[in-house]
């Protein structure tokens, strides 16, 4: 497994992240265990802060879908970032956890009459308009409470970015946003900029997501501000702002090449530049939305494995007390992960075996085929690069109970999710009375 942020081998032979030895941690706080380095979160924030807003004046908005919690808030607004949101559930976490909402970017393809009202209430930043529908209810809405909602329109450019099938998001045939070719994003513009509650400060495109390729971004560049031109000739307006979405891709496994955040920048800001001298445009103010490249390579979920089972000639398969209720994206989209014995870290591999969750489903598979030190029941498993989408996607199949989330640095641990506990499961279960009445007579009928 690739080490990656704070981590290393300490002299136990234990992997050690944020200062924090792994095998106490799970000692202490029990596994499944989400442990997130707080160091290489910041760093990673720094990073995009230094190449895009201290370089070139541009915005830099956290997708909060990759991992979202009033802590993960706390950081984000700390390092100067700002914070894109997808629904009701994650604007209310930014509002209580005091996030600055005029940082705040309101994203969704379906955003409800009470997320809208919430988006105005709070008075968001920018609220991201995705179709005609929303576009008409949105201006209903700020007119009845008597505000003009800042808006930026999102298009589906046509890009098609080299990724998986259910995370391209640019390409004409998609769920999202207004589509430029077919004249459609041409049409809403035109009645956006009619409207009496709504001001359009930009456009906005997303590609798709774990895009290794630069010249994607570039050919989005290109193709939005080709867009702006031809709006411009038509309405006279052009934008302020164009945001073009996140999806850089990390290291999950070998074979990843990410690529630098600040090629990312000098691809994005040369495109935009050159494309805006092209046509005669001024220079838009460039937004980008980084997820999984800030919150990916600083998460480790950590396992206790369990049975071991050997089909001879077959395969060995190693089970943990997690899996795909944690972690669903391998079964999803086929995602790769690399992973080592965090209480024996410095032995070499010794065996190939496919590391299995314990749902009761056989595509409950975390990793195939990987090389290990001899495992055992009770060893200690780290699965590296899961601080994205594991924790946001995590669910209670089989009535598991969701893992406990710590943040650590400079030795220190602290618990910023709490483990769910069986009464978590039955909370908001309800039993109908007549059901409880039924009971109490087939009790008293068999003289209980």
């Amino acid at each position: 497994m690739k080490l990656q942020g704070t981590m290393r081998i300490n002299d136990k032979g234990h992997l050690e992240i944020g200062g924090c030895d792994t095998v106490e941690l799970a000692r202490r706080f029990g596994t499944p265990l989400y442990v997130l380095d707080e160091e290489h979160f910041r760093q990673n924030c720094r990073s995009y802060y230094r190449a895009f807003v201290e370089k070139y004046d541009g915005v830099v908005i956290y997708a909060g879908k990759t991992l979202l919690t009033l802590a993960i808030c706390h950081i984000v607004a700390e390092e100067g970032l700002s914070l894109d949101v997808v629904s009701g559930g994650e604007l209310y976490t930014a509002r209580k956890a005091r996030f600055p909402m005029e940082r705040v970017y309101f994203h969704g393809n379906n955003k409800s009459v009470t997320e809208l009202k919430m988006a105005l209430d709070f008075k968001v930043g920018r609220i991201m308009v995705d179709n005609p529908y929303e576009l008409e209810m949105l201006n209903r809405l700020a007119g009845e409470a008597g505000v003009c909602a800042n808006i930026i329109m999102r298009l589906t450019p046509g890009v098609e970015a080299h990724t998986h099938e259910y995370i391209k998001t640019g390409q004409i045939d998609s769920k999202f946003g207004m589509v430029i070719a077919n004249g459609q994003a041409m049409e809403a513009i035109k009645k956006a900029l009619n409207m009496e509650h709504i001001r359009v400060r930009g456009l906005h495109c997303h590609i798709g997501s774990q895009i290794f390729e630069l010249q994607s971004y570039a050919h989005a560049a290109e193709v939005m501000m080709g867009f702006a031109a031809g709006v411009r000739r038509e309405t006279g307006w052009a934008p302020e702002e164009m945001n073009l979405g996140g999806g850089l891709g990390i290291y999950y496994a070998e074979g990843d090449e990410p690529r630098p955040v600040e090629a990312y920048a000098e691809t994005v800001m040369q495109s935009i530049r050159e494309q805006a001298q092209k046509h005669g445009l001024p220079v838009p103010r460039v937004m980008v939305e980084p997820g999984r490249s800030i919150s990916g390579p600083a998460g480790t979920t950590l396992y206790t494995v369990g049975a071991v089972k050997e089909i001879p000639g077959i395969r060995k398969y190693v089970a943990v007390d997690g899996g795909m209720a944690d972690n669903p994206r391998p079964a999803m989209y086929q995602s790769r992960y690399e992973a080592l014995v965090a209480n024996r870290a410095a032995e070499e591999p010794q065996e190939t075996v496919s590391i299995a969750g314990k749902c009761c489903e056989s595509g409950d598979m975390l990793i195939w085929d990987i090389n290990l030190p001899a495992v055992n029941p009770g060893d200690i498993l780290a699965v590296s690069a899961t601080g994205a989408y594991n924790y946001s996607m995590s669910m209670n199949y089989n009535r598991l109970p969701r893992p406990a989330m710590v943040l650590v640095r400079d030795g220190e641990a602290d618990v910023i999710v709490a483990r769910e506990t069986y009464e978590d499961l039955i909370r908001n279960d309800v039993v109908p009375e007549r059901l409880v009445k039924r009971k109490v007579v087939q009790l008293a009928g068999a003289g209980y």
